[in-house]
């Protein structure tokens, strides 16, 4: 596909960015897969501008590097002829620089250094020469868009974004691409002529995450058990080792990041980072603080403080649907799926397991944390109310605990319980829920010290069965809610 699937957001940021009657610097990231390149180079190649596209080489030596990046100056100023490679990056820039100068003066120039972490290695010299022709000759000629963009997110953030020599300040805009949501993942999936429904498209996104890369694997007229069946439990499917490939690609020491979001992933409702830091026998050092930075940066995990906690510090859990998919279903059984041939069937049966209902429900609540504006103005709660969790675990034996999945501490005198909800069917609250709804209010009540009014809603994949007690719910929040979109 050429066509820009939504993105709508970041489409105006690149019109804006091309229109400008100024040089422009923008500096692009996101994890791997998610879709880069594929929304600039689209977006680009239907406009007038003289478009660059040069490719940073993983592992590339300096003059591999080079020699891609005048492969594509040629293409791009001399209809293909072959360029001599300089030896150093002043005198590409030079070159380059003397390209763009031959053009008629109202022709805008877009320069994208795609995965440019992977050229600007520290003995190349590459950041010091953008420093120097970005400074000196592209920031006053106003034909001059470059784009900086690569998976790394912390270095793009670190050298680019808040750099702190000669390119100080010198980016003009920034875009973070993310996956879709759900409702972009349906777009995208009817773009391809693949039509499901919402509970079909909930158990790929449960899998996939809103990456494109991988939803590009999903196959017109199979369900999503068998979609998932067959890209990632078949002897050769493609996401069956994916995990290992998206993390050294991402970070030079891998290992020590694995470790980290396995010990995460293990945490249900998240882990605090001084228990962390015991259990990884990481350092409590910089570098420590910094790798989880790197993990949240790229959209594997995200930090929190639940609510009344704050004197506790920062806690973490996994969002990310693929990494934890792999760590629950692929990587224990690898063995297994690598050795048979056929393994059609193998996904069914897993899902029969009571395991299965774990991590649907830990996934499912994953999934909602990426849809809290959805979920917001499905219960009208106003932007600035305070998001979080909240759980008390029993000092006593005689005590009671509570695990509260997620609250919105409004401005209005309320606070909004929700709780997450995956079923096959629709939920029905029987009296032995509706009587944990009461002591899960009263624990939360008595141990927090709040006067506010407590309101009960149920997020649940399938919906809600009336019964005589619903009337604990105040709202009931549903797929088509999820679903929306706010873009």
């Amino acid at each position: 596909m050429s066509k820009i699937i939504g993105r709508k957001k970041e489409q105006l940021i690149l019109r804006e960015f091309l229109v400008s009657k100024k040089a422009e610097f923008l500096a692009l990231y996101g994890r791997r897969r998610v879709g880069k390149t594929y929304l600039i180079k689209n977006y680009f190649d239907n406009t007038s501008c003289i478009f660059l596209h040069c490719t940073g080489l993983q592992k590339g030596k300096l003059h591999e590097q080079l020699n891609e990046f005048y492969k594509q100056v040629g293409a791009t100023f001399y209809r293909g002829v072959a360029i001599k490679p300089q030896e150093k990056w002043l005198d590409a820039f030079e070159d380059l620089t003397k390209a763009v100068n031959e053009l008629p003066k109202k022709k805008k120039v877009v320069i994208f250094f795609d995965e440019f972490p992977w050229m600007a290695t520290p003995r190349s010299g590459l950041l010091q020469a953008l420093d120097y022709y970005w400074n000196r000759y592209w920031v006053h000629d106003h034909r001059f868009k470059l784009i900086i963009c690569g998976s790394s997110a912390s270095w793009i953030i670190k050298k680019i974004i808040n750099n702190k020599g000669g390119l100080h300040n010198r980016v003009t805009r920034t875009i973070q691409l993310g996956p879709f949501d759900l409702s972009g993942t349906k777009l995208y999936l009817d773009e391809m002529g693949i039509k499901l429904n919402h509970k079909q498209l909930l158990e790929l996104y449960m899998v996939f995450g809103g990456v494109p890369h991988y939803l590009n694997f999903v196959r017109k007229g199979l369900s999503a058990q068998q979609c998932i069946d067959e890209v990632c439990f078949q002897k050769n499917g493609p996401l069956v080792k994916e995990f290992d490939r998206l993390f050294s690609s991402l970070f030079k020491n891998a290992k020590i990041y694995i470790e980290i979001i396995k010990e995460i992933a293990k945490h249900r409702y998240g882990i605090g980072q001084a228990d962390l830091l015991v259990q990884t026998k990481i350092s409590e050092g910089g570098r420590a603080i910094s790798r989880l930075n790197e993990l949240e940066e790229v959209g594997f995990i995200s930090n929190f403080i639940p609510y009344g906690h704050q004197e506790k510090g920062k806690y973490y859990k996994v969002i990310d649907e693929y990494i934890l998919f792999y760590l629950y279903w692929i990587a224990p059984h690898l063995r297994t799926i690598q050795k048979l041939e056929d393994n059609r069937g193998y996904w069914f049966s897993k899902s029969q397991l009571p395991a299965f209902k774990s991590w649907a429900g830990y996934t499912f609540e994953a999934v909602c944390y990426k849809h809290l504006s959805q979920i917001r103005h499905a219960i009208n709660v106003d932007p600035g109310a305070q998001v979080g969790t909240w759980r008390y675990i029993p000092k006593k034996a005689d005590e009671i605990g509570t695990q509260i999945d997620l609250l919105f501490d409004r401005s209005d005198g309320a606070i909004t319980i929700c709780e997450m909800k995956y079923t096959g069917e629709p939920f029905a609250i029987n009296k032995e829920y509706a009587k944990k709804i009461d002591n899960k209010i009263e624990v939360f009540r008595k141990h927090t010290k709040t006067h506010k009014q407590i309101f009960f809603v149920l997020v649940s994949a399938a919906g809600m069965k009336e019964t005589m007690y619903s009337e604990e719910i105040s709202q009931c929040i549903t797929l088509e809610n999820l679903f929306e979109s706010l873009k």
